[in-house]
């Protein structure tokens, strides 16, 4: 603030007054102790009329009282507005006295001179390709077999399929084998085969080592598009969380699958609605054996299907509609679906052996989830299925894969794993193809070349650059601040 010293002239008298010149208001203060009195500001000009009331003399007190006034001190400020706050109150927004509020924290200010910058770069260097190294090491060991099962595509994931079923490898580290007899969608009139039953086997190479649990059963599909647009909209979130209700909005995104028309011609709502949830990659995969290279099966070999998905995904994103009960029944007699409360023609029989009537609200003009995907969806479950739920998390490129379900055991090399699959997904219009996948993991997922060649490569390039700048310091050395570098423009 500029602190600048005036004469003011109030009612006849002369006085000092101080004027503050702040970057926003322009005060003027003057201190009187006489009686009432004026007081007008010549600048700035538009300075408004200010009273001034001095408390009354104390005449009893003698002189020194008379001589001794209690000023009254008025600030009247450039906005027409006053001001009457004491000396402590100015200082009220005045930060802390501490080293962080008035930055007088200690900070650490290096010159990087050629020295540091050199071994700064070749720091990088050693870490960025000793990670790198160990994680390319890591991936090429892992175990992946992959089966090729129906292909209507030219991109492979680094395949190339010449169109005659001839896949030729591009990956000598991948395992990949292309099967024949799981195709549904050879008719030209797009009547595909649904329900098509075929078997696929895997062997464990013997030069690879044994799989480690958890040996993971993925799905791979592609030249599918998850990532467009439309398509990652046309949901209903209401409907997943249970709500029966829909606004325009979401009834909109859903189109086209949002109504459909039943045999009678009435229409019937589906629930969920929306692309995603109405193209779920429905084919199913049952591991029938492990055997192992001694001829024998190997002992709680089998397909855990549970724990693929998100737990909060399930315990947040999905909830069964609004109404929806069921009921455990011990045996089939018991477990009759008869009654208003009840909207199942027949029970549920559960892979454990539980029957199970259920109850789903509006029944008659709404197809849910189970109706749409029996072979995939039980009616207990319907959208807390973890398939369902893996699906509606959609992929960012269209080549993916989604995890299926896992075996906890080791497999030794050399054993043969069985799958059978029930082959219901059709990618022969969007022109797309499917694999089933088994590996094993390490701590980085599953087998990852770009990882550890993206390590390698910044550790590379950092090693490079601190030899170069080691070599230019050795070979045309510079001291740090040397005069004789300065330049001074000519006069």
């Amino acid at each position: 603030r500029n602190i600048s010293l005036r004469t003011l002239t109030i009612s006849g008298y002369n006085c000092k007054g101080n004027t503050e010149n702040h970057t926003d208001t322009h005060y003027t203060t003057a201190t009187m102790s006489d009686s009432i009195v004026e007081v007008r500001s010549e600048d700035p000009p538009d300075l408004e009329l200010v009273s001034i009331k001095t408390p009354p003399r104390d005449n009893s007190s003698g002189a020194k009282s008379a001589s001794s006034p209690t000023p009254t001190s008025v600030t009247s400020k450039h906005d027409g507005s006053k001001d009457e706050t004491s000396d402590k109150d100015k200082h009220a927004r005045r930060p802390y006295d501490l080293a962080l509020t008035q930055q007088r924290m200690k900070a650490w200010q290096p010159l990087l001179d050629s020295r540091y910058v050199i071994v700064i770069y070749l720091i990088i260097g050693v870490v960025f390709l000793t990670i790198g190294f160990v994680v390319k090491d890591k991936s090429d060991a892992i175990i992946e077999l992959v089966k090729v099962y129906e292909t209507h595509t030219t991109d492979m994931n680094g395949l190339l399929n010449d169109g005659t079923n001839n896949m030729e490898k591009l990956d000598p580290t991948s395992n990949l084998e292309e099967v024949t007899g799981c195709e549904i969608g050879d008719n030209p009139n797009f009547m595909y085969k649904q329900n098509k039953t075929c078997q696929i086997q895997f062997q464990v190479p013997l030069d690879k080592g044994d799989l480690q649990p958890p040996v993971l059963v993925h799905y791979q599909v592609n030249n599918f598009y998850q990532n467009y647009r439309v398509y990652q909209a046309s949901y209903d979130m209401g409907q997943l969380l249970g709500s029966l209700t829909q606004g325009p909005v979401t009834a909109e995104l859903c189109e086209p699958l949002n109504v459909m028309k039943n045999k009678e011609g009435v229409d019937i709502r589906i629930n969920p609605c929306g692309m995603i949830a109405n193209t779920l990659f429905n084919d199913v995969f049952t591991l029938e054996s492990v055997v192992g290279p001694d001829g024998e099966p190997i002992e709680g070999a089998v397909m855990n299907e549970t724990g693929i998905a998100w737990k909060s995904d399930l315990k947040w994103k999905y909830r069964q509609p609004d109404g929806f009960h069921s009921e455990a029944c011990s045996s089939l007699e018991e477990c009759s679906c008869e009654g208003q409360e009840w909207s199942c023609t027949e029970p549920y029989l559960s892979p454990n052996g539980t029957y199970y009537r259920y109850f789903y609200p509006e029944d008659d003009t709404t197809q849910y989830l189970y109706e749409t995907y029996p072979m995939v969806v039980s009616p207990i479950e319907g959208v807390l299925n973890e398939h369902f739920v893996v699906w509606m998390r959609t992929a960012a490129l269209p080549n993916f894969r989604k995890l299926y379900g896992y075996i906890n055991v080791v497999i030794p090399a050399g054993s043969v794993l069985t799958f059978t699959v029930q082959a219901n997904w059709a990618v022969e219009q969007s022109q797309s193809a499917k694999a089933l996948v088994v590996s094993d993991n390490y701590i980085f997922g599953g087998k990852n070349h770009w990882l550890g060649t993206m390590f390698i490569a910044v550790g590379g390039i950092a090693s490079l650059l601190g030899v170069f700048f080691f070599v230019i310091q050795i070979m045309y050395p510079r001291k740090l601040g040397d005069r004789k570098y300065l330049k001074y423009k000519e006069d």
